[in-house]
């Protein structure tokens, strides 16, 4: 056999080795589907602590709960799998078989985050899904929107001085859509209709996302504090308040909610049945 016969068949094995291995080897899995996002809100300023359990309706009976959420907390994001969850209410300490004080129904798609908040007075209470727009800002910008949760600002005024407002008139139990605003050392004015102003210093980091709670604070007048969504692409905090009205977060308003509410969302099995509506906690 010849040099030119020998490099031929030589090429001719390699090839058929290569393709042999390639149908010996399976293709690779398909990456899994990206989880999202989900959090907690107590929003509702006359409405005591509550028990709060989700419980992915794919799955029913494997509940995660977080206990004991009190007015103005804002829990942690949670990554959960892409799908639909019921968030389900009820007093502090009662037996998870009981029928819910309240419940919502919240899809959770790949990539998104949602928040789940408590809203209005007790008398008119209700779950509100909040979408939450993690997308990067624009370089050298930073992204806020407003949440009114104070009943005792029917509507009120957000603006950075000298520079953009962030909302005009937005009532008890709306937020304001996300707006970009300049990255860097600032203030936050906050005028309730009728009422004095507020002005809470805030730093924002570049690339930052924050939701600005309006809150009411015990005794009368109003709490500010931002709440840091996402500190930058990717990366989503572990609940956090930044500041209270006025630059501290000493405003009165229960520990968990200064603390940034750091809860934990414990797995549970309740074997709950079919949830109905059922009395609402006594207001507070």
């Amino acid at each position: 056999m010849t040099a030119t016969r020998l490099a031929a068949a030589g090429r001719l094995l390699a090839v058929t080795a290569l393709t042999a291995a390639a149908l010996a080897c399976p293709a690779p899995a398909a990456r899994a589907a990206e989880g999202g996002l989900l959090r907690l809100a107590h929003l509702s300023p006359d409405t005591p602590a509550v028990d709060v359990y989700v419980d992915p309706v794919a799955a029913p009976g494997d509940e995660r709960v977080v206990p004991a959420v009190a007015y103005g907390t804002v829990s942690d994001y949670q990554d959960v799998p892409p799908g639909s969850y019921a968030v389900s209410v009820r007093p502090v300490g009662a037996d998870p078989a009981t029928p819910p004080v309240l419940s919502a129904t919240v899809q959770v798609d790949a990539d998104s985050a949602r928040t789940v908040a408590g809203v209005g007075t007790f008398a008119d209470l209700g779950l509100e899904v909040l979408d939450d727009d993690l997308t990067p800002p624009a370089a050298g910008s930073a992204r806020l929107r407003v949440v009114a949760a104070a009943a005792g600002a029917p509507t009120l005024d957000v603006a950075v001085p000298g520079g953009p407002v962030l909302a005009t008139g937005l009532a008890f139990t709306d937020t304001s859509a996300y707006l970009d605003v300049p990255a860097g050392a600032t203030a936050l004015t906050v005028t309730p209709a009728g009422g004095p102003a507020t002005e809470l210093p805030v730093e924002l980091t570049a690339g930052s996302i924050h939701s600005v709670l309006v809150l009411d604070r015990p005794g009368g007048g109003l709490a500010v504090r931002t709440v840091l969504d996402a500190a930058g692409p990717g990366v989503v905090p572990a609940g956090g308040v930044e500041a209270g009205a006025g630059g501290t977060a000493d405003d009165g308003l229960p520990l968990p909610a200064v603390a940034g509410a750091v809860l934990v969302w414990a797995a549970t099995r309740t074997g709950a049945g079919r949830r109905r509506h059922g009395a609402r906690p006594g207001p507070r």
